[in-house]
Formats: C-alpha cells, sequence, structure tokens
C-alpha cells in the first residue's frame, strides 16, 4: 500500500485518485495495513467488487477515467517489487505505464480492446462465488462445518480463482501467506497462470 500511497501524492495534482478495495473481513487488519494511507480503503466482505468486475486474482487494477469509464480492465499490477521473485512483473514499467496514462492521456488499449478484453465469469465460477458467500455467512453464524463445505465446493467449482481460494484461507483459520499460499502459486502456475484480465504488461 505504501507504493500506490507515493504514486498517489505524485498524481494527485493531475486529479488522480486511488482507490484500494479490501476483499477481506478483518475490518482491524485492514486498517493496521492501512495506517498512514490518505486515499479510501474500502472493505468489500461479499466480493461485490470481484463479481461486478470480474476479477479473479489480487492484486488487480482497474483504470477508471473522470467520466466513469473503464480505460484499462483488470490488471494484476503491483506498486512495488515485494512479490517480483513470484509474479516476473516490473512495478516500475508498470507504474510507469499508469503516470503515462495521467499525465499523458496514453492508453494501450481501444475502446473496443477494452470491452473484450475480459471474460465473464463461467457459470461454474459464478456459482463458486455463491458457495464462497454462503460459507463467509455459515461461519458469522456459527455453523463451521457448513461453512467448510461451501468453501470446499467453491474452490472445486473455480480452483484457480484466487479471490477465492485465498481469501477463504484466513476465514478457515490458515495463514494467507504460509504454506497454504506457496500450494496455490504452485497450482496457479502449473495451469498457466489464469486470469481474467489483461495479462503480460
Amino acid at each position: 500500500m505504501p507504493g500506490w500511497q507515493a504514486l498517489q501524492e505524485e498524481l494527485a495534482a493531475d486529479n488522480f485518485q486511488v482507490i484500494a478495495v479490501a476483499i477481506d473481513e478483518d475490518v482491524e487488519k485492514v486498517r493496521g495495513a492501512a495506517d498512514g494511507i490518505t486515499y479510501p480503503v474500502l472493505i468489500d466482505a461479499d466480493h461485490v467488487v470481484t463479481e461486478l468486475y470480474a476479477i479473479s486474482n489480487v492484486p488487480t487494477v482497474v483504470m477508471i477515467d473522470e467520466d466513469d469509464t473503464i480505460v484499462h480492465p483488470n490488471w494484476s499490477a503491483f506498486a512495488s517489487d515485494t512479490f517480483r521473485e513470484i509474479t516476473g512483473l516490473d512495478s516500475a514499467r508498470q507504474l510507469d505505464r499508469i503516470r503515462r496514462w495521467v499525465r499523458d492521456d496514453e492508453l494501450h488499449m481501444s475502446a473496443e480492446e477494452v470491452k473484450s478484453a475480459v471474460d465473464d465469469l463461467t457459470p461454474d465460477e459464478e456459482r463458486a462465488r455463491l458457495h464462497f458467500r454462503i460459507a463467509a455467512n455459515l461461519r458469522r453464524a456459527g455453523d463451521p462445518d457448513g461453512a467448510a463445505r461451501n468453501f470446499d465446493r467453491a474452490a472445486e467449482l473455480a480452483p484457480h480463482d484466487w479471490t477465492i481460494r485465498r481469501a477463504a484461507l484466513p476465514l478457515q483459520g490458515k495463514d494467507p501467506f504460509g504454506d497454504n499460499y506457496f500450494a496455490l502459486a504452485a497450482e496457479f502456475n502449473e495451469a498457466g497462470r489464469p486470469y481474467h484480465g489483461v495479462t503480460g504488461h
């Protein structure tokens, strides 16, 4: 988050605004991560935003202009190189792309390309998100067994959707940055890194 804060400060005079959406239930954890952050940080415990934008990985950046038009769809972008060894993505290159859009109105996709760049969720992926929501609500209601069954079903239906698989880890008492994370990353890489969005940037 500090990398996005630095970009926000750098480009604020150019009418640029970062808005972060955490797909998390732990408000205090998000508040701690957002310490010193001045841009809005929203919490989407029910994953409404990920469904609306067909987001299947985090972090994902969606670039929206002042007319509320998506000018660059789902894009796995980072504001630092913390995870570069895992992702292979160069944050400096990605941040420069955002700067060129903000300052020079330079876009890398036409409006038609933007419209067709992100596939809709499949019926199985939609069902997976429903099972995830059911699981999260059963967990809140004190039914861990029912929650576990639905988390498992969501994972079966959308095995490479990180907004489901990784988001379920802390809700099941598992470390989202420990061995479970690396096992998920290995699965994801073996499957060819499937992603609802623009890759190779």
